[in-house]
């Protein structure tokens, strides 16, 4: 009995989820990085924050942009992005990738423009009908230096609408 309510549960949500990725809809994600566990040769602890605007195009794939900000006891950077989700159908579980630059500014004089790729795997777990907790799994990729490349988990909050 537990389990077939368990199941009618996640049947329940799966059919919200659904309704929310359809074209024509759109999503705000702010995320905090410095909940983050990421790995980079570079940095240290940071504390930072990302959002990002959507419009779906068509069913189950938005196009996104993106702005944020990282903090660090040594450097601190900027970025833009660009680039698309992926949500599969009634799970929830999406998929994404793009393109960014990144401007680092390091304690010591000079600065750095850093063009790379992302790419993200996570799950959007409906709160409510329209906002969602995002935990995901990123690597991002730097085009300049290995050394800047880096891999981790965040947690955001999806607003969609």
């Amino acid at each position: 009995m537990k389990k077939m309510i368990f199941s009618l549960c996640l049947l329940c949500l799966s059919t919200a989820a659904n309704a929310q990725f359809e074209q024509g809809k759109w999503i705000v994600n702010p995320s905090i990085t410095g909940l983050n566990f990421s790995h980079s040769s570079y940095e240290s602890a940071k504390i930072g924050i990302n959002g990002q605007v959507g419009a779906f195009l068509i069913d189950n794939t938005a196009l996104m942009v993106g702005v944020g900000g990282d903090w660090t006891s040594h450097v601190n950077s900027y970025q833009t992005s660009v680039g698309g989700r992926y949500y599969f159908q009634t799970t929830g579980i999406y998929l994404g990738a793009g393109l960014k630059m990144e401007h680092w500014k390091p304690e010591s004089n000079g600065s750095v423009t850093d063009f790379g790729a992302f790419a993200e795997a996570g799950y959007a777990f409906f709160i409510t009908k329209t906002i969602t907790l995002e935990p995901a799994v990123y690597y991002n990729l730097s085009f300049k230096d290995n050394a800047y490349s880096k891999f981790g988990l965040k947690v955001g909050f999806g607003i969609y609408f």
